[in-house]
């Protein structure tokens, strides 16, 4: 029997993120009785086989599993690119959907959760454009529904020490700064060649959107221009991307970061990848910075096995992202801002339907709008209302890297849009 304020999880899209983060969060709040019945749901059966049978999932999460869509039965190269469509339509309404497939897809998908009363979680970007990004918001509104984008970052204890450090004027007025993120060269080798290509997306975009929204998150500065270079190559499957990236953000104060962004950081070097934010700041007679090594938190492994991120023997190994640990229950428990950052949104949902639950259907729709207008205004949970920076962001991007790193303002007011530089 399904336990009160415990809402059914629909995950949409089997790939790395489900396996690596999202599924064994999912997982965890079902043991906490956040979460119900738990379907995962791919393009094909084979994703979901890897999650089945994924030796580290059983050892942490013994007894639990999800209701694959398709089944498990079904041949690998069976594609059933409308399933999500029929897994919403069978789900009861104002339940969990986490979004998880690639960015160009988002939109749609999430629009047709929405349509059927779902409230959703989606990784970052939300959308590629502004205007979807405030369709979306519009929609959930009406609807009273919560959307939430996944901006993990913003979890991160040392953004929120700076976010409120920075408020209180302890570090000063941001200047200037630059920022890394560079994704391990293994990525070229996964589904990514199918779909990380130039007239799709970017490493900027892809993952270069969590520094500029960080830095948003911090300080309140908006972009107001960008331009991003980005150099290309080929995947093993031939297709041709931007491997690499190197955007220049303008903030409305006048300062600048640098964002550079790649699939490249060697699968013999230690760590997963290599990012990092590095900002400084002016006030009188002094200046102030805010500096965070984010791959390398002062904890590294040597071990005698190759067992490392991509089978390395030593390693950095931070917990503060993502980490399985003992815990006092059977198994191990997701620990870090990873899985914080996905607990809090679908704690969100439970609690916006515990305090509504018995409320009459007119009452109960004011109240679940005021809930998600208090959450756009305190800013930590990323919303398509208090991220929607960048969805100008990203769409400026790329009409900057497909034109050679032309600048593209960012204008805000009544209509935000973006425009190229004449």
């Amino acid at each position: 029997m399904k336990r009160e304020n415990c809402l059914d999880a629909l995950i949409i899209g089997g790939g790395m993120i489900t396996n690596d983060l999202i599924l064994p969060s999912v997982y965890h709040l079902q043991r906490l009785g956040r979460v119900g019945k738990i379907s995962v749901c791919a393009l094909n059966s084979a994703p979901l086989r890897a999650l089945r049978d994924s030796a580290e999932l059983k050892q942490a999460f013994p007894g639990q599993d999800f209701t694959p869509l398709p089944a498990f039965a079904k041949p690998p190269d069976e594609m059933f690119p409308d399933i999500f469509k029929e897994a919403l339509a069978r789900l009861a309404p104002r339940q969990a959907v986490i979004v998880a497939v690639p960015d160009q897809f988002h939109y749609e998908i999430v629009k047709t959760a929405l349509k059927h009363n779902q409230h959703v979680l989606c990784v970052k970007p939300l959308v590629l454009k502004y205007t979807q990004a405030h369709e979306i918001e519009q929609i959930a509104r009406e609807k009273g529904l919560f959307v939430g984008v996944e901006y993990h970052k913003r979890f991160d204890r040392r953004a929120l020490m700076a976010r409120r450090q920075y408020a209180l004027g302890h570090f000063g007025e941001f200047a200037m700064g630059e920022a890394r993120m560079i994704e391990p060269y293994y990525y070229r080798h996964s589904n990514f060649q199918n779909w990380f290509t130039c007239d799709q997306t970017d490493p900027f975009v892809y993952v270069g959107c969590h520094y500029v929204d960080l830095v948003y998150f911090i300080t309140g500065l908006k972009p107001t221009a960008l331009s991003v270079s980005g150099v290309k190559g080929r995947f093993p499957n031939g297709k041709e991307g931007y491997l690499w990236a190197n955007g220049r953000v303008r903030f409305e104060n006048g300062a600048l970061l640098t964002v550079t962004d790649g699939l490249g950081y060697p699968d013999a070097a230690a760590g997963s990848n290599d990012q990092g934010l590095l900002m400084y700041c002016e006030g009188k007679d002094a200046c102030g910075m805010i500096q965070h090594n984010d791959q390398d938190r002062g904890v590294r492994h040597s071990y005698l096995d190759n067992i490392g991120c991509a089978g390395t023997k030593y390693n950095y190994v931070s917990p503060d992202f993502y980490r399985l640990v003992p815990w006092e229950g059977q198994g191990f428990k997701p620990v870090g801002y990873g899985y914080e950052s996905i607990a809090a949104s679908i704690e969100t949902m439970c609690r916006i339907e515990a305090e509504t639950a018995d409320q009459p259907a007119k009452q109960a729709l004011a109240q679940r709008r005021k809930m998600i207008a208090e959450i756009d205004k305190q800013g930590l949970i990323a919303t398509p209302a208090n991220s929607y920076i960048n969805e100008l962001v990203v769409e400026a991007a790329r009409i900057s890297i497909v034109n050679d790193g032309a600048w593209v303002d960012i204008s805000y007011g009544a209509h935000p849009h973006v425009k190229r530089r004449s």
